[in-house]
């Protein structure tokens, strides 16, 4: 009976050190902006992974990319630095490389393979000057994506859209038959300067696109193309509802998942929310990059960086290691932008793992041609934000004229260069 007994104890002993190994494992404090219901069920993904090799995962979401950002580069320049946080691939790193705040990714990003396998220009975008890798881009996100429902579609009598001409022809039937919204808007300033971006890229080629934001070029600024998309983005206030101001981008998403409205113009993180309402893309919902008619279609690319700040203490550091490692794996690349909606910054994953949406969008990607930079990788966050607001403006007001806004963005992109 002793020796029963001792058997027991030292067996619950055995437990007990075991719980208190796992629990004494490399905690990391996530810092992040992923909090709707596609974009929490991706993050567990990463969690879980972490979990599964020991680590303590302790999430840190807070509402808003805006608010996040702020509250991120405070914690780190402030000496209280999370394990790791989202931040966006680009530009907005700058000031935080060059103050030596974040830690090189360089040695996992080789070891796994993850470097040779991505975009180049995540490949240009991860270094810099000092020929270090700072930011791991976990996805690739394509920012001018429309939506749509195909039952709403349907009921109009609209076929499903591949041209900026059927997409008219599209919302012009959806508001004669009073159905549904034809777009579901969130009038937030960084969504609909997002939607002008869409606009200006899709409907006027890359070639516009790169001449404003890479070159600063006022001459392709005043052009009768660029006028032709700022008056294309205006017109589509005409096709949006009176509740849209300051509406939340999941919430627009909602009412084309619902039927309350036919399209909605957003990144590729929108199709997690689809995917958390159980809809099945090409059946249920559709996806489409649009097309100026010449049958080429240009993936507006982004992505969600992670970045390591400098930590004090050798548990952060295997933490880090940990993290850069599992983020980097092609299983949980797919496992996570499967629930985000976006599609994995890796190139060389198993594409058929993934759903009809995101074939597509790995299909466009295959043509280094068709991927174009987003503005986070071309000009200063001060530009971005000055873009988004006047786009915000504008859509505010029925009398805004395209000329008035090429006027305010002339000065805009003059500002952008006297800065370079």
């Amino acid at each position: 009976m002793k020796s029963s007994v001792s058997v027991v104890a030292i067996a619950a002993a055995l437990f007990m050190h075991a719980a208190s190994a796992m629990a004494d494992g490399p905690q990391a404090e996530v810092m992040h902006w992923w909090v709707s219901a596609g974009e929490s069920a991706a993050v567990k993904e990463i969690a879980n992974a972490y979990t599964a090799q020991g680590g303590v995962w302790k999430d840190n979401a807070i509402a808003g990319g805006e608010v996040a950002i702020a509250n991120i580069i405070s914690r780190i320049t402030g000496g209280n630095p999370p394990t790791a946080a989202q931040m966006p691939l680009g530009k907005q790193l700058d000031d935080l490389v060059a103050q030596g705040l974040l830690v090189p990714v360089d040695d996992a990003a080789k070891e796994t393979g993850f470097y040779d396998n991505i975009p180049e220009t995540f490949q240009k975008a991860m270094t810099f000057p000092d020929g270090h890798m700072y930011a791991l881009p976990i996805n690739d996100h394509g920012h001018n994506w429309l939506w749509y429902n195909k039952k709403v579609l349907a009921d109009a009598g609209a076929k499903e859209p591949v041209t900026w001409d059927d997409f008219f022809a599209a919302v012009d039937a959806i508001k004669a038959k009073g159905n549904a919204v034809p777009i579901a808007v969130g009038a937030q300033p960084w969504q609909l300067g997002q939607t002008f971006l869409s606009v200006l890229l899709t409907k006027q080629g890359p070639v516009l696109f790169n001449k404003v934001f890479t070159d600063l070029d006022l001459d392709a600024v005043k052009s009768p193309e660029f006028k032709d998309a700022v008056a294309t983005f205006l017109k589509l206030r005409d096709y949006s509802d009176n509740g849209a101001a300051n509406r939340e981008w999941n919430v627009a998403a909602n009412m084309v998942i619902t039927g309350k409205a036919g399209f909605q113009f957003m990144g590729d993180w929108a199709k997690g929310e689809y995917t958390a309402a159980g809809l099945k893309p090409d059946v249920e919902y559709g996806c489409q990059i649009l097309g100026n008619g010449d049958g080429k279609q240009y993936f507006n690319v982004s992505s969600d960086a992670i970045i390591f700040p400098v930590n004090k203490g050798a548990d952060q550091d295997k933490a880090q290691a940990m993290l850069e490692r599992i983020m980097m794996g092609k299983d949980v690349q797919v496992a996570f932008n499967s629930k985000k909606g976006s599609v994995p910054a890796r190139l060389d994953v198993d594409a058929s793992k993934l759903d009809a949406c995101a074939a597509k969008g790995v299909k466009i990607l295959q043509d280094p041609a068709q991927r174009i930079p987003n503005v986070d990788f071309l000009v200063s966050p001060d530009t971005i934000g000055a873009e988004r607001d006047l786009a915000a403006q504008a859509w505010a007001d029925p009398s805004y004229s395209p000329d008035k806004f090429i006027e305010s963005f002339t000065k805009i992109i003059e500002a952008e260069k006297s800065m370079r």
